[in-house]
């Protein structure tokens, strides 16, 4: 049955188990022009992602450079954690380092775990505090049966996710950052001297597909997620959980053939990604305003030291949203960075009214002194993060 695949799924989580994640092979059709599922197999079944974690890795990555926080020439620094990674990877070592270009090349022809993992703690300050972010940002495109534990996509005990999430995400990729999406159509990369070949074989068989990605661990098969393009109209395929990969890419190469005739032209649904103002998309602009501000009934003017007279007057502010749940989504991928600095300050969202338009802050609450909250500021700047520290009189 058709319905649109931009829909949030509803209903509760049902438990799930290993062995029940790859009992079956899961597909999915999308067009990418209209939102339309034009055929779904067992696709909002939870499985897991393998190394199509990688693509929300890169779509964080790629909203970073968007937003200028980082350059494709901006050199990651690599950790003993991330050289640590199973292979395949590039064999780095800790305290090399790889331009984010380059971390991007590897991810889409070779899948390099040390690349993601180094993405991760380079943006996000570790492992960690970046799936968090990963999750949210899934969550916020409407994949709401995904989970991310790792920027890898190796195994992690509560990572999981369906054909048809995998799908959404891959439809927002192209939409949403068509400036990098021609990475995924990198078929060769060179690193220290060694040259390496993408192994997505169905990107050689169609004129018109131009990526997305591959992925395979033992419990999750052999997965891919292709991207097709022709004459105006687009389509994202997937196939997850196949015995082989010759299998999985010859029932996706059937799936590409059976619908391709079948696309519409002229839809929306792309149109709709891009223009969602998503929290991830909102939650580090550069900040407009980069004073502290200090009230006191006796005014900046006198020059008179302000006294705190409430618990909660001095506060730090890490964005403006427009709705609470995306403020909460960035008070959940702030706080990891912030949490050590916070002693007694809490999280909380704070609805503002401004020029007819309605706005969430995010705010940390609560710190004793203008210090506290300019050094908890600090941090969350060197995690690219933006915050000022504001100061209220009492009486506000």
């Amino acid at each position: 049955m058709v319905r649109n695949a931009a829909l949030v799924l509803t209903g509760a989580m049902t438990l799930w188990s290993a062995p029940s994640m790859a009992a079956r092979r899961a597909d999915f059709v999308l067009d990418a022009t209209t939102g339309q599922t034009l055929y779904a197999s067992h696709a909002d079944e939870k499985r897991y992602p393998a190394s199509l974690t990688k693509m929300m890795t890169l779509y964080l990555l790629f909203g970073e450079l968007e937003r200028k926080h980082v350059t494709l020439d901006t050199p990651f620094r690599v950790s003993a954690h991330a050289a640590a990674q199973a292979p395949v990877k590039l064999w780095m070592k800790p305290g090399d380092t790889i331009t984010a270009g380059d971390a991007i090349r590897a991810i889409v022809t070779l899948s390099a775990n040390d690349a993601a993992v180094t993405i991760a703690e380079n943006l996000s300050g570790s492992e960690a505090a970046f799936a968090r972010r990963m999750t949210a940002t899934a969550h916020e495109l409407g994949m709401e049966n995904t989970v991310f534990r790792t920027a890898s996509g190796l195994p992690a005990v509560g990572q999981y996710t369906t054909a048809h999430d995998m799908a959404l995400l891959g439809a927002a990729l192209r939409a949403r950052f068509p400036q990098y999406y021609h990475f995924f159509h990198t078929t060769r990369f060179v690193f220290h001297g060694r040259v390496y070949h993408d192994h997505d074989h169905v990107l050689h068989r169609f004129g018109a597909v131009d990526g997305i990605k591959t992925g395979f661990t033992n419990a999750s098969g052999f997965n891919i997620v292709t991207s097709y393009r022709h004459n105006g109209r687009k389509m994202i395929v997937v196939v997850m959980g196949g015995p082989t990969w010759r299998a999985r890419d010859d029932r996706d190469a059937a799936l590409i053939r059976e619908f391709a005739g079948k696309l519409a032209r002229g839809g929306t649904f792309d149109t709709l990604i891009a223009g969602i103002r998503r929290a991830e998309d909102v939650a580090w602009p550069v900040a407009k305003r980069k004073r502290i501000e200090v009230a006191s009934a006796a005014g900046d003017a006198a020059g008179s030291a302000f006294s705190v007279r409430r618990a909660d007057d001095v506060s730090i502010r890490v964005g403006a949203l427009p709705s609470r749940q995306a403020a909460e989504v960035v008070l959940a991928a702030t706080e990891p960075v912030v949490e050590p600095m916070l002693d007694g300050a809490r999280a909380t969202t704070r609805r503002v009214d401004l020029d007819g338009k309605t706005f969430f802050r995010a705010v940390y609450a609560g710190f004793d002194d203008v210090d506290s909250a300019q050094q908890a500021c600090s941090v969350l700047k060197r995690h690219h993060f933006p915050c000022y520290a504001v100061v209220r009189p009492a009486a506000d």
